[in-house]
């Protein structure tokens, strides 16, 4: 199947371009990037493409599947069609199913079971693979073992209170040159609070998590890591005190990189006057000036990347109390339309430090090669050929977030039956 993509405007954060071009594509892989395209094969499929934006498939570093053991929550194939309706080509899964992802046979498993999944066009889904074992997570799971295996890279997706044992994981992993994310937080600091402590938890009522419950894990992280030199990356920063720490540790040569993830950038705590349980996270929502922080953080790259930390429940997991829900919320499908409109449509952000964020640098942060959108040889002299990762998106189309438009098995989101703009049209992959 031969498309022309006529004027359609073509982000590559790799090259740092952002041009008006037509774009001509056969089976997947793109022939041809030209201003105007003079030779157009007769048997093309001719798209005007006024608006819209064709640029590389969207990464995301961390998110839940259900599956296995939580399917009524996810099954790894709605997860995966809700991962290419909302652009993303790359998905990352954390190792918190049921079994855990803490040996090579799970791994194994879930590679047989994506593989076995008709439909197409997927996402490439690989699994993070726990550091530590469901034993109170007290012991290291078998990290030459896993290592060896189809995975991500290592992380718990949860935090690792003990410092002796995250020292001990950050000597024995080095060697094995993978991606290990942590998540900064300290679960006796935080106690039993539910929201970000400030102004609004007082106001609302709601018991509140102090700052320093992530600083001072991130703190001893940062430690660790600068005296034992295994890169790390940081999951889930939420506040302002962070990025300073993180921003410190960057100009001293520490070996981190950092994420946030989208709800963080595009709420804080006034959304909580609601008391909407899909609004309760963990990390919970910022103050205001930890979400201002955060965003420009994101925009100089002192924070790489952007995670979509995609969190299925049920109807009735999360139909209770705010206090009572579990925490988490959905976004694969949500989250590149909120956020373009939230910052790209302010002129906050430019497209491609969006893009950046979202594609090429959680890419990076993962050690592979980011996503370039590239032609393949042909008379007019373009460069290699391109991966067929890319996606066609309308900034502009309006649509309705309901149970029956989302593809994703749960609707734990605070834009549930609430219109959207931006829309994914296509996907290559």
């Amino acid at each position: 199947m031969v498309s022309l993509l006529q004027q359609v405007r073509l982000l590559d954060p790799v090259a740092n371009t952002d041009q008006i071009v037509d774009v001509l594509i056969q089976d997947g892989v793109i022939q041809a990037i030209e201003s105007h395209l003079s030779d157009i094969p007769a048997d093309a499929q001719v798209q005007p493409c006024d608006g819209l934006i064709l640029a590389p498939g969207l990464v995301d570093l961390y998110s839940h599947s259900g599956e296995p053991g939580f399917e009524d929550r996810e099954t790894l194939d709605s997860l995966m069609q809700a991962a290419i309706a909302g652009g993303f080509t790359r998905l990352n899964i954390l190792p918190n199913t049921h079994p855990a992802i803490d040996n090579p046979t799970t791994v194994a498993w879930i590679t047989r079971k994506t593989q076995s999944i008709p439909q197409r066009p997927l996402p490439h889904l690989s699994c993070w693979a726990a550091l530590t074992t469901n034993t109170e997570g007290q012991h290291m799971t078998e990290l030459l073992e896993l290592a060896q295996a189809d995975i991500t890279g290592f992380t718990d997706g949860k935090p690792i209170t003990n410092l002796t044992l995250l020292r001990r994981l950050l000597e024995y992993a080095q060697p094995l040159n993978t991606a290990i994310a942590l998540w900064a937080s300290d679960p006796g600091l935080a106690g039993t609070g539910i929201i970000r402590e400030g102004v609004n938890s007082m106001r609302f009522g709601l018991s509140g998590i102090p700052v320093m419950a992530e600083t001072a894990s991130l703190a001893a992280i940062l430690e660790c890591v600068a005296e034992i030199g295994t890169p790390v990356h940081l999951m889930r920063i939420s506040t302002a005190r962070s990025v300073e720490l993180i921003r410190l540790a960057k100009s001293r040569g520490v070996p981190i990189t950092a994420s946030t993830t989208w709800l963080h950038l595009l709420l804080d705590t006034k959304a909580l006057a609601s008391y909407d349980p899909n609004l309760r996270l963990d990390p919970p929502l910022g103050n205001p000036e930890d979400r201002a922080a955060i965003a420009q953080a994101v925009k100089e790259g002192v924070i790489d990347a952007i995670a979509v930390d995609h969190t299925p429940y049920t109807y009735e997991e999360k139909t209770v109390s705010f206090g009572e829900a579990p925490p988490g919320a959905l976004g694969l499908e949500l989250a590149l339309p909120l956020l373009w409109q939230a910052f790209v449509a302010t002129e906050q952000w430019s497209a491609l430090e969006l893009w950046r964020a979202l594609s090429s640098r959680p890419a990076e942060c993962l050690g592979q090669n980011p996503i370039a959108i590239e032609a393949m040889p042909n008379a007019k002299g373009a460069s290699s050929k391109a991966p067929s990762e890319f996606v066609l998106f309308d900034p502009n189309q309006t649509w309705n977030a309901t149970p029956q438009s989302l593809l994703s098995r749960s609707n734990n989101t605070f834009w549930l039956n609430k219109p959207l703009t931006g829309k994914v049209l296509q996907v290559w992959v």
